[in-house]
């Protein structure tokens, strides 16, 4: 553990029944030896698209953890990013049937005790949305596969289409990626209600920008969690987050026992 915001956590009190949760998920949910999102869907694809694939992460990923870059000028490349990520995989003709056989044989682990955390949310009637810049067939998929897909849970992500056939059709949606990731304007009017019933959140991600995925407005009264990977800036995370936990720390065990004690 690198820090912990002793003061705010034992001002809140977060119950059950007066909490909310938002969580990223690759590197989150995931652990960070896993693959994420992006990596597994394109894995029943030939070795010509991975190769484009990891050129393209190899070229972004640096830019992506770039604090020192003004915003603007950085989501343009984000954007440029996610996009050629995303007509790559048009490209190379990705189809249903190959994006549930990645899935299932996919190098997607989960991070220590984050099965136990969403069970137990879930048994807790806590409202739980899962906020991703990745591909949300993927993240259901997953979830499913591990019998960790509940009622509680909404997902917000970038979900690709299928034809009749089962071939990939050009994606039209608004793209979600790292820096425009929130809630605002993604939710059914029913969750929404209960959010509003809730006074307190937790929010948890590996990436300082996963902080916007929840309103300015609501973060007083939000514990906000990061998981540091080893090449994290560990005093930027100390200053943007309630609770840094790294290394053997970072488990939704230990989240646990510091929110819910």
């Amino acid at each position: 553990m690198q820090y912990i915001n002793t003061n705010k956590i034992e001002k809140l009190k977060l119950k059950k029944d007066n909490t909310f949760i938002v969580l990223d998920f690759d590197k989150t949910i995931t652990s960070f030896e896993s693959k994420d999102s992006w990596g597994v869907c394109s894995s029943e694809l030939s070795k010509g698209c991975k190769e484009k694939l990891d050129k393209i992460y190899e070229y972004y990923s640096p830019i992506e953890i770039d604090y020192t870059m003004e915003e603007t000028k950085k989501e343009k490349y984000i954007i440029e990013w996610y996009e050629r990520c995303i007509n790559t995989l048009y490209e190379y003709k990705l189809t249903k049937e190959k994006l549930e056989k990645s899935t299932k044989e996919g190098d997607l682990i989960f991070r220590k005790g984050a099965k136990e955390f969403l069970k137990k949310a879930n048994k807790n009637k806590i409202p739980l949305i899962i906020l991703s810049a990745g591909i949300g067939n993927i993240i259901e998929q997953f979830l499913k596969e591990n019998n960790s897909l509940y009622e509680n849970m909404y997902i917000i992500s970038n979900f690709i289409k299928f034809d009749e056939k089962g071939n990939m059709e050009k994606f039209k949606a608004k793209m979600i990626h790292s820096l425009n990731k929130n809630m605002k304007g993604y939710l059914p009017e029913e969750l929404k209600e209960k959010l509003n019933q809730r006074e307190y959140g937790i929010l948890v991600g590996d990436l300082i920008d996963d902080k916007k995925m929840v309103s300015k407005e609501r973060l007083d009264k939000v514990i906000t969690v990061a998981f540091l990977s080893k090449d994290s800036n560990l005093e930027i995370y100390n200053k943007n987050f309630d609770i840094v936990l790294d290394k053997e720390d970072a488990t939704f065990n230990n989240l646990e026992k510091l929110v819910f004690n």
